[in-house]
Formats: C-alpha cells, structure tokens, sequence
C-alpha cells in the first residue's frame, strides 16, 4: 500500500459472522482500511457509530430487532458515516441510496463488484474530507477577520471593554467559559459577561495549567471541577462546585482526566 494513501477508520456491522469476516478480509487485500470494530446487531452498531466515529461504514440491511435503516434512522442521515449497505435482495438498493448510501453490495459478495465499490468509496471520502479541509480554512479566515486586533488579556487579568466602561477580570477568578453564537460567555462568580471573541482566542490568553478546554464550545478552571460522570458516548460530564454541570467531549475527556490526575499517562517503556 501506498505510504501516502488514506487509512479509513471502518466499521463492519453484519449478524452473521462469516460475512462481517469476508468483508474484513476483502478490505485487508484491497488495502487503506482500519477496520476499528465490528458489531453483530444494530443495537451494537449505533453505540459503536457515536464511541467510534468510524470514516465508512458496512452495514447489513437484514438484521433481527434493528435493522440497517432503524441504524441510520436511530443516528440521522446527515449524522451518518459513508455508508455502504450489505443485502441479499437487490430491491433494497433505491431505498438504501434514499438513506444517503455510498453504494450497495449483494450477498453472496462478488469481488469484482466489490472491488469496484471500494474505489467508489475511496473517491467519495477523499472527496469529502477534501471538502471539509475547504470549509474549515474557510471558517477559520472568517474568525480570524472578525476577531478584534486587540489582545484580549493583559497581565493575569482578561479585559472586558463596554463603551467607556472597562472591567477587569482576574484568570483566577473565572470559573467556567462558554461559547454564545459569535461570542463567549465569561462566568467569574456572580458576573457573567458576554465578549466578542472567538474561544480559542480566550483559550490562548487563559493559563494552560489553570484553565482547559473541555467542548469546542467550554473552557473550564481546573480547580472548579468537583466530579467527573462518564457518559456512554465516551463524553464526560463535569460537575463544577457550583453545581454547574458542563460535558467534556470525547476528544477532550481523556487529556481531563489526565489534568485532574484521574488516570496517569503511560511511561514511554510501555506499549
């Protein structure tokens, strides 16, 4: 395989055993896929979709209780991996491209066809990933032309500028920071104030060994955290000594943890 070539995260979802087991080896000849999981049941399938947050996913249409489409139903399309739907009946087909199906396969696999499903989905993902890191660029040069030039903290202290009114607000005082639309919301004991900025611009001028952020959309002062509640999705609930409760999301949870002393970072030896 080629150095540079994507590695899709790929979730395989089929009752049957054998066939989760075909599509795997199929994948593994083909090259450029992770396979991170495989489930037997739709039920396993959505919890696996939301802990995993898999590029591509093979989904059996025929399953007991929670079929393919209760899956995607369950998740919503537009929430939905690319998806390629596995069948035995070829009248599925028009209702699988109805839930925004990548492609279909039909069972018993051929491989010719299966392969060329596989290119269909290679081009499908570069495309969209190629989109998103378009989107992205694109947000972030709005943010950053809107973002005002002035910097938002001075000295150990934030500064809130109303008209003629400037208000100081000390970093050890602020409790918790949380994003409002187009600006954030700073709640330092009894005030509560709403700034025009950006959250990763109060992010920077936060201290890092004090305050962390926990959400895209919530920072958070370390010292404030009275209890940690894990949630099945791998998210965190952050219960604050105000009785504020806030969620960490997954892809913050663990470096949380790791800043409370909840869990310890492996040595380097391990592994």
């Amino acid at each position: 395989m080629n150095g540079n070539q994507a590695l899709w995260r790929t979730l395989i979802v089929d009752d049957e055993p054998l066939a989760r087991e075909g599509i795997r080896a199929r994948l593994v000849t083909l090259g450029g896929f992770d396979v991170v999981d495989e489930c037997g049941s739709g039920r396993d399938a959505i919890v696996a979709i939301r802990s995993r947050q898999p590029d591509l996913v093979f989904l059996d249409v025929q399953m007991p209780i929670v079929d393919g489409f209760a899956v995607v139903s369950e998740i919503g399309a537009d929430a939905m991996p690319a998806t390629v739907f596995v069948t035995a009946y070829d009248h599925y087909a028009l209702r699988a491209f109805d839930a925004q199906a990548i492609d279909y396969v039909l069972k018993p696999i051929d491989d010719a066809r299966f392969a060329r499903t596989v290119d269909n989905v290679r081009r499908r993902l570069r495309e969209s990933r190629e989109s998103g890191v378009a989107q992205q660029l694109a947000a972030l040069l709005d943010r950053l032309e809107r973002a005002p030039t002035e910097p938002p903290a001075r000295g150990g202290h934030l500064v809130a500028r109303d008209g003629a009114r400037t208000e100081l607000i000390p970093f050890d005082e602020i409790d918790y920071v949380i994003a409002d639309g187009d600006y954030v919301r700073v709640f330092a004991g009894k005030r509560q104030l709403l700034l025009r900025l950006t959250m990763s611009r109060i992010e920077a001028a936060l201290p890092a060994h004090t305050h962390m952020r926990i959400h895209r959309s919530a920072i958070v002062h370390l010292s404030r955290v009275r209890t940690l509640e894990a949630l099945p999705n791998a998210e965190l609930s952050v219960v604050l000594r105000s009785g504020v409760t806030l969620r960490a999301s997954r892809s913050y949870a663990e470096r949380l943890r790791f800043a409370l002393g909840v869990i310890q970072p492996a040595s380097a030896g391990e592994g």
